[in-house]
């Protein structure tokens, strides 16, 4: 499968984690669903569905946590039949991320996490200096600025 991002940063720390951790499926999104960067999805409409998902899950387990323990829930995972989930966090010099990555009985949670570690690491030394501070994510430029990156993302651009 193939991998594609919206900035080239991205790229080299997301491909490690992939390999080092035995990623299926990766995405790399805005907690408002815009995606960034994602590995081994062939539709964009999966890479959208996943991404609405993901950002809604955030939101509300975040929520959830504030409610419960005084603090955002940031590490969730799900574990399935065949094939596990992990959501969580990512803090970078660029902003906040949600990470996404589905993984099979080929790794394991605790590898998961240990290379999650790695990989926002990987982030934080690869992300470019801030020109401007990041205005807030506008419904008027949303749709506009998420097709722009599904069509980075899938060639169309």
């Amino acid at each position: 499968m193939q991998m594609t991002v919206v900035e080239s940063w991205i790229e080299e720390p997301l491909k490690r984690f992939v390999v080092d951790a035995g990623a299926e499926l990766a995405l790399l999104l805005h907690p408002s669903g815009q995606v960034l960067a994602q590995h081994g999805f062939a539709r964009s409409v999966d890479v959208m569905s996943a991404c609405a998902l993901a950002a809604g899950i955030h939101a509300s387990s975040g929520e959830l946590g504030r409610m419960l323990d005084g603090r955002p829930f940031r590490g969730l995972h799900h574990s399935g039949r065949t094939r596990q989930i992990y959501l969580a966090e990512a803090q970078s010099p660029r902003g906040v991320f949600v990470f996404l990555t589905v993984f099979g009985p080929a790794s394991s949670l605790g590898l998961v996490r240990l290379y999650f570690e790695e990989l926002v690491a990987g982030l934080v030394a690869a992300a470019p200096p801030l020109e401007a501070a990041p205005g807030p994510a506008l419904a008027e430029h949303f749709e506009r600025d998420l097709n722009r990156n599904l069509a980075v993302l899938f060639g169309r651009a």
